[in-house]
């Protein structure tokens, strides 16, 4: 398989006439991706909301912190369990319950009436986010032609960008409702787009990776057929899934016939007795992974408004317009990040995302300092403040917001096609 792998590139040499390239993957990467709208905007909603819920339901500092941070919480219980609902739904049929629990999750937003329930419907939420970000990047690698793999597979991180901006628009646009509608409007708000983005879902072909480990070769083949730039491409994909499910297969069957579990295997052959080049492809996937979280990112989508009013913004409704330029900052650098990943390649931008990371999270420290031994606000940390949370969402979304999953879906198959174990080919 190795061999059939280097004899035969998915891309064109260079100096060769360039193929055409295939837009109906584009067109269902772009439908699947829309799910993860709802994820950005249930992130970006609760920066502006917990003000209110804590004004409203007189929750403590703390209530409105492990509130609004629970979602990180919550959503490691998803994402493990997204991987074995995609195997068991389809990866369509797991984006149609990640929008059944946004709708639900929702409503229960909306309706909350104590610490507890909230907590309760924030579990709720955070489960269609855990499918959705998972699943979309799943369906999105199986879908795409090497081509356009590396845009493709930022998508998420486009479509999750978009969901930022909606939900600081929305805390923005119902802040001046009564505080005890605003935030139930800005959650129930998320309700009804579920039930569109569901269509958008069915509207799309099953993976073809999916349709084969099914044994369902024809209608894996037919959809390569149609996301493939040639009817070579096509082919060279369908063979190497179907190698890839008849190792797994294989490996499954004997730790069956060793009374192991066949499940069990997958995590042995990953973390307990990996090999080589399994180790290294782990190291690398995690650390990017681990790099992008521990950036921050999360913390300064869930209060950028507290933010903002430490570094000078005194007044709430100018510190929700400076939380829409996030969303508008990082609308404009994710896409360009995305567009130049298949012409610059992965490794390049992380390292200088990082930088550019480290550098503006520095001048934002510095600034609060600042403002924190200031008697009275001042519209220079104010600028200040402002400047440096946009320059590390700037910074975050060129490298590492949208490249860390486009690494991930082509490092991981590739070394597990070529390698051959059952455990990493999954």
């Amino acid at each position: 398989m190795a061999h059939d792998c280097a004899a035969t590139p998915l891309l064109p040499k260079a100096g060769s006439k360039p193929r055409r390239r295939n837009m109906y993957s584009f067109f269902c990467a772009t439908l699947a991706s829309t799910t993860t709208v709802l994820m950005g905007y249930n992130l970006a909603v609760m920066s502006g909301a917990q003000l209110f819920i804590s004004e409203d339901l007189g929750l403590s500092e703390s209530q409105t912190e492990v509130l609004a941070g629970s979602i990180n919480a919550y959503m490691l219980v998803s994402i493990l369990a997204a991987g074995w609902a995609a195997d068991a739904l389809g990866r369509r049929g797991t984006l149609l319950v990640a929008n059944a629990f946004f709708t639900a999750g929702a409503l229960a937003m909306s309706l909350g009436g104590s610490y507890a329930a909230l907590m309760a419907a924030r579990f709720v939420t955070s489960v269609g986010s855990g499918f959705s970000v998972v699943v979309t990047s799943v369906y999105n690698a199986e879908i795409s032609p090497a081509s356009t793999r590396g845009l493709l597979s930022s998508m998420p991180e486009m479509f999750i960008s978009v969901g930022l901006l909606l939900g600081y628009v929305s805390n923005y646009t119902f802040a001046g409702m009564p505080v005890n509608q605003r935030w139930r409007v800005m959650f129930g708000a998320a309700a009804l787009p579920p039930a569109l983005l569901a269509c958008a879902a069915l509207a799309v072909p099953e993976s073809p990776r999916w349709l084969a480990m099914r044994g369902r070769h024809d209608d894996a083949r037919v959809v390569l057929a149609r996301t493939s730039d040639d009817p070579a491409e096509a082919e060279l994909r369908l063979q190497e899934i179907k190698q890839a499910v008849e190792n797994s297969n294989s490996n499954n069957n004997n730790n069956n016939n060793n009374s192991s579990s066949s499940s069990s295997s997958v995590w042995t052959d990953l973390l307990v007795r990996p090999s080589a080049s399994v180790r290294r492809i782990l190291t690398c996937v995690a650390g990017v992974h681990f790099f992008q979280q521990a950036s921050g990112i999360d913390a300064l989508v869930l209060y950028s408004p507290l933010v903002f009013k430490r570094a000078g913004l005194s007044s709430t409704s100018t510190a929700l317009v400076a939380t829409v330029a996030i969303g508008v900052v990082k609308m404009c650098f994710v896409p360009a990040a995305a567009l130049f990943a298949d012409r610059l390649g992965r490794r390049a931008a992380p390292p200088r995302s990082m930088a550019g990371v480290a550098l503006s999270t520095l001048s934002l420290g510095t600034t609060l300092l600042c403002a924190a031994g200031s008697a009275s606000s001042s519209p220079l940390t104010a600028a200040a403040g402002v400047a440096s949370v946009l320059g590390f969402v700037a910074a975050f979304s060129v490298g590492l917001g949208p490249l860390a999953n486009a690494y991930s879906a082509e490092v991981i198959p590739c070394a597990c096609v070529r390698r051959a174990p059952a455990s990493a080919s999954r």
